[in-house]
């Protein structure tokens, strides 16, 4: 089972946010969007999460239209983390993140529910927070929480159960993180996506991008610019014409992904 957006263009008045945009999400694969700003990476993922209609083109899940599925059935299959991190109550931090269970029990969390809630804060570095109130934390907490929240929503509820025909749509899940939070949560999509999930992702930091994803799309105007491999679209030319600024693209002394830096242009 696939989730795809085929030949998708988003019109709204004059503006055109996407123009013809396909993009595929398979189980066990990890996808990096990236891309400038204004590029269309956030109407992708409200586009693929359901949030927003595309004027033409469609998006489906398996081999049915996304509209085609009731909310209860997508909500146990794909989880979504946006950029807005705020509640709205205050909730304690361990009852914002049982609200990714809220598709699975029903509105009556059990003891497992909150045994994986409660692994996941501890996963994302966030369970000395959990009784804490959400909005007495920092930006990069929030984010933290939003991740625990959204991996909860798919996580199974047991060992034994079936990873495939689940998927995180994450916009910008580490643009608040310091370093070593970034690659923290890296690492658990990384996780998920060798679980089996299907892990879409958009992603600023092109080196992340190379880190952990199987595959790269980069966007520019509203169209994909280039569909692939790291190997494939990760090349100086290709992210110079992408985001208007040289980069290199440096062999790592350890990993075989390579490290990818810009280099602006010197003043003298």
């Amino acid at each position: 089972m696939t989730y795809a957006a085929r030949n998708v263009t988003v019109r709204v008045a004059s503006a055109t946010l996407l123009e013809d945009v396909s993009v595929m999400v398979r189980p066990g694969e990890l996808v990096a969007v990236a891309g400038p700003n204004g590029a269309g990476k956030s109407t992708l993922v409200g586009v693929l999460a359901g949030d927003r209609r595309p004027t033409r083109g469609t998006v489906s899940l398996g081999d049915r239209d996304l509209a085609a599925w009731s909310p209860a059935d997508l909500a146990v299959r794909r989880a979504v983390m946006g950029t807005n991190h705020e509640a709205a109550f205050d909730l304690d931090v361990d009852e914002v993140a049982l609200l990714g269970r809220l598709p699975v029990h029903g509105g009556d969390p059990g003891a497992r529910d909150r045994e994986i809630v409660h692994g996941l804060l501890d996963a994302v570095d966030c369970l000395p927070l959990a009784s804490r109130r959400f909005s007495t934390l920092s930006t990069g907490e929030r984010q933290r929480v939003a991740l625990a929240r959204a991996l909860a929503q798919v996580a199974g509820h047991d060992e034994t159960s079936v990873a495939e025909e689940r998927y995180l749509l994450l916009d910008e899940p580490t643009s608040s993180l310091d370093p070593a939070h970034q690659h923290l949560a890296m690492r658990l999509l990384r996780r998920e996506a060798d679980a089996g999930r299907g892990v879409l992702a958009v992603l600023h930091d092109i080196d992340l991008a190379a880190a952990y994803a199987d595959r790269v799309v980069l966007m520019a105007r509203g169209r994909v610019a280039a569909e692939g491999s790291i190997g494939e679209v990760l090349r100086p030319e290709i992210l110079e014409a992408v985001f208007g600024i040289r980069m290199l693209v440096v062999p790592h002394p350890t990993r075989r992904h390579p490290v990818i830096v810009a280099d602006p242009p010197s003043d003298t």
